[in-house]
């Protein structure tokens, strides 16, 4: 059962190494995890990835902790680099299945900068409405906690505040959720202003329901109990701290959305400019390769990381099909099972580019055990973005150089069209541009002009933006035949001699 087994029998597989380092390598190196082994690999076209070593130039310091030892010590603490014990369950699938997802939640908990120490997977038809795993199994993951010296266990599965408490109390030490771990990733990820605002969004929009009191800073004021005896100075509105800390966050939140509304006009005449050009939007599971495949297509020198959510920013490049036609390529957000809905709907503004796009490029880890269910989990997102599921797409099977063949005949017999490529090698790259070639729209109308000497900005726009089907110098200027947009071709008309059909 893998990350069942019980602690008491990790040890370290060869002198020298710690016992850490054994079960990171059990829960983490093995064949389909999130993770890809060998770490980060990067090619010329990647660029000097200054991005990269900006966010390796502060490094986490293992073993350097002041974590209380009991959680109901403090009021607040923030996810750092911890200790942790994974725990999850499964109620339908097989145990491999199960252990995927946990794998996926050792991946997630090492992006976040902590370590892992053991992981426990349990078997239930329905989490326990208590605990979420039981009492008797939340003891035992408190003597797991104690053993191993972990100060947080991560929950592969979304608590409810009580749950969360609960546990809490049992196995005194912190316990998160998967969402909050996501959030948590999306934070350290952030860089731009619109992608921190959503973000901080999305945190709040978790928080809220989640306050909870402790003791007299969370008391209720003594308005209306004067004749009681409570006397001067305990007259007020009977308001507690948590709904002042409620009014707070809502507040806080209704400025966010509009700050994020306010953003829309400039990044709508952003996306207006570039509707001149076919756009091309990348999608795709997180760590699928799409930064790299971006950087592969157009050079933009992104982020590339062996982790999950490197990138979060959307990015816009240009690149050319074979034929000369201009494109924009617009990489998006990676996604994950079970997104959470705060980030969804966060990040909405974002999944917008996919509703705008002219063809949708879905890039699928082909190396992965159980490639379908990243296309699921990607599909049920795109379920949620208006538009989204109009717009043409094609699954991109990266990362065909290490894939298992039997994988690929799978994948191949899908309904929708596929192309095998990886990012990191090159191949079919070639291809994949002709396929965006015969894919992207082309225009829709055919001129033949005569354009003046003096207005060579229309001949190189033509060449940029439309198709030349032939092109010759004569006396009176350059003779173009060739198919551009409607409004190009009212510009050429009004420059030169033209005869347009549609």
């Amino acid at each position: 059962m893998g990350l069942q087994e019980s602690h008491q029998d990790i040890q370290a597989d060869e002198p020298g190494r710690s016992r850490a380092d054994a079960v990171i390598d059990r829960v983490l190196s093995r064949a389909g995890t999130a993770v890809a082994e060998g770490g980060t690999r990067a090619t010329d076209y990647d660029g000097e990835q200054l991005d990269r070593e900006e966010r390796a130039a502060l490094r986490r310091i293992a073993g350097l902790s002041t974590e209380l030892e009991d959680i109901t010590e403090v009021e607040y603490r923030q996810l750092r680099l911890e200790k942790v014990v994974l725990v999850g369950q499964w109620s339908h699938g097989t145990a491999l299945d199960a252990e995927v997802s946990l794998r996926e939640l050792a991946a997630l908990a090492e992006t976040a900068g902590s370590e892992v120490l053991d992981g426990v997977l349990q078997r239930r038809p329905h989490p326990d409405p208590a605990t979420y795993v039981g009492s008797g199994k939340a003891k035992q993951i408190g003597e797991i906690v104690a053993s191993v010296g972990a100060d947080t266990v991560i929950v592969n599965d979304d608590l409810a505040p009580s749950q969360r408490r609960a546990l809490e109390d049992v196995v005194k030490v912190k316990v998160i959720d998967r969402t909050a771990l996501i959030l948590d990733i999306f934070a350290q990820h952030a860089k731009s202003k619109e992608g921190k605002a959503q973000v901080e969004l999305a945190q709040l929009e978790y928080l809220l329901p989640r306050l909870r009191g402790w003791g007299e800073s969370m008391s209720r004021q003594a308005g209306g109990r004067v004749a009681g005896g409570a006397g001067i100075g305990s007259r007020g509105p009977g308001e507690t701290k948590i709904e002042l800390d409620r009014r707070r966050i809502r507040t806080r939140m209704a400025q966010l959305r509009r700050e994020i509304k306010a953003m829309e006009p400039a990044r709508a005449v952003r996306r207006d400019r570039r509707l001149t050009l076919p756009n091309v939007a990348i999608v795709g599971y997180t760590n699928a390769g799409k930064s790299s495949l971006l950087n592969r297509v157009t050079g933009a020198g992104v982020l590339v990381e062996n982790a999950l959510f490197a990138t979060l920013d959307p990015t816009v490049r240009r690149s050319r099909t074979p034929d000369g036609r201009e494109f924009t390529v617009s990489d998006t957000v990676g996604f994950v099972r079970d997104l959470p809905h705060q980030l969804v709907a966060a990040f909405a503004s974002t999944l917008e580019e996919v509703a705008h796009a002219d063809l949708m490029l879905h890039v699928v880890d082909a190396s992965h055990p159980d490639p379908e269910s990243q296309v699921r989990a990607v599909r049920e997102v795109l379920a949620d973005v208006p538009g989204a599921d109009q717009v043409k797409e094609v699954l991109v099977l990266n990362k065909a150089d290490i894939a298992d063949a039997e994988t690929l005949l799978r994948l191949r017999g899908r309904r929708e069209v596929t192309i095998e490529v990886s990012a990191l090698t090159g191949e079919g790259i070639d291809d994949l541009m002709e396929l965006i070639g015969r894919e992207l729209p082309r225009p829709e109308v055919t001129v033949d002009v005569v354009v003046p000497y003096t207005r060579g900005d229309l001949v190189s726009e033509v060449h940029r933006h439309g198709e030349v089907l032939a092109q010759e110098h004569v006396a009176d200027g350059t003779r173009l035949s060739a198919r551009v947009d409607a409004a190009l071709a009212a510009r050429l008309e009004e420059a030169g001699v033209t005869s347009a059909t549609a």
